[in-house]
């Protein structure tokens, strides 16, 4: 039954693609019988796809079973190949080395949650001959660490036409990541960009910050996790306003980021007229900073569609002034103000504006009306608040029209 699994894979085949994905029923007997098939066709394939095939498997065996499949598909010219949820680490790395050395054409790459380790992702470097054409290269849930990500870097700086790139939670911390930036700052083509859940140190935050001037194509940029603070936020909320025009997803979550660092990131955002998904959650933005990030929002924005402002200190005032600001767009799918210290009229108060759109309006049951950052007097005075950030607000304005 186990050969017929493959073989039935195999049936499938559409003249490009083989997809071997998630077989849970497979072992040598079977590899062996697909090889001599494989080998056939493979000058005719440009997409293989060997994701979660012998994950789980006894690693001898699944180490034989990768050689086979590598040797068979050797010499074909593929544009995408996804090797993901494998647990290949160095040694699996190595055993795809026949067919990784013969490929000249790969415009896509994946490696996600394959324990690309330092000395794998040196492999890997090595391996590979050529990224010329490559557009999207995706690490995701590996322990790839400062060497390895300077190894992930030398291929980053060899891949011109890189669109597309993803090295969320990989251990990297200030030595990878500076080299990160740098290989990244050669991509000028680059979409897309995932760094998230890394522990960047300031001088990374800083190198990655001179790089988004290269990125005028820059569409979605995922920096949550990254340990950026006011200092990093600052910097890099600068440099994207300076480039990046059609940016559409700005994710910044979970960075202590605080008021201080609100203003700049306010006069980032008022740029962003494509912004389509906000994620500023799990910071310490408070009153002040929601009702500037609110101000930012206001006029324009015709295409947003989620803005997820949670666990953030914020109370009535700036839940008002969120709630406000955002459910006039037409799109708009989702509000996220949970997890703050918002009153019990506060939540009235939001509810009353999202009266005819009440679905809009993320679950409240987090919302801690009593939470240490919450006081009445403090309440009772949201509206004097509000002024006095008005006059913050109009030289954030100033500088937009400059």
């Amino acid at each position: 039954m186990e050969k017929l699994s493959i073989l039935d894979k195999l049936k499938e085949y559409d003249g490009t693609t083989f997809d071997i994905s998630g077989d849970p029923r497979k072992e040598i007997g079977a590899a062996l019988v697909a090889e001599p098939i494989l080998s056939s066709i493979k000058n005719q394939l440009t997409e293989v796809d060997l994701s979660d095939f012998v994950a789980g498997r006894p690693e001898e065996e699944a180490l034989e079973v990768m050689n086979i499949f590598s040797l068979a598909l050797e010499g074909s010219a593929l544009r995408y190949l996804n090797l993901s949820n494998n647990a290949l680490g160095e040694k699996g790395i190595r055993a795809f080395g026949a067919l990784l050395k013969s490929q000249h054409n790969l415009e896509e790459l994946y490696l996600i949650n394959d324990g690309i380790s330092e000395e794998a992702a040196k492999a890997l470097c090595e391996l590979v001959p050529s990224t010329d054409k490559l557009r999207v290269l995706q690490f995701h849930n590996n322990m790839t660490g400062d060497v390895g990500a300077i190894a992930i870097s030398y291929i980053v700086n060899h891949s011109p036409l890189l669109e597309d790139f993803r090295c969320s939670s990989t251990r990297v911390e200030s030595e990878g990541g500076i080299a990160l930036a740098k290989a990244l700052g050669t991509c000028s083509h680059l979409k897309k960009l995932d760094l998230r859940d890394n522990m960047f140190g300031i001088d990374a935050r800083l190198a990655l910050s001179k790089a988004l001037s290269a990125f005028s194509d820059l569409s979605e940029i995922y920096l949550s996790y990254l340990n950026l603070e006011d200092e990093g936020c600052i910097a890099l909320a600068n440099a994207l306003k300076e480039s990046a025009p059609s940016l559409e997803v700005l994710d910044m979550a979970g960075n202590e980021i605080t008021a201080k660092a609100a203003p700049a990131l306010a006069s980032c955002i008022a740029s962003k007229q494509f912004l389509a998904k906000l994620n500023l959650g799990e910071n310490e933005l408070k009153d002040e900073g929601a009702i500037l990030i609110a101000k930012a929002l206001e006029e324009g924005h015709g295409q947003l569609c989620e803005v997820d402002m949670n666990t953030n200190l914020i109370r009535r005032a700036g839940a008002r002034r969120l709630a406000t600001a955002v459910v006039g767009k037409l799109g708009l799918t989702l509000l996220n103000i949970n997890g703050n210290y918002i009153s019990d009229e506060g939540i009235d108060e939001v509810k009353v504006i999202f009266k005819n759109c009440l679905n809009v309006l993320g679950p409240l049951d987090e919302n801690d009306p009593d939470g240490d950052d919450y006081d009445d007097e403090g309440d009772e005075q949201s509206g004097h608040d509000e002024l006095e950030l008005e006059s913050k607000l109009k030289g954030l304005e100033i500088k937009q029209e400059e």
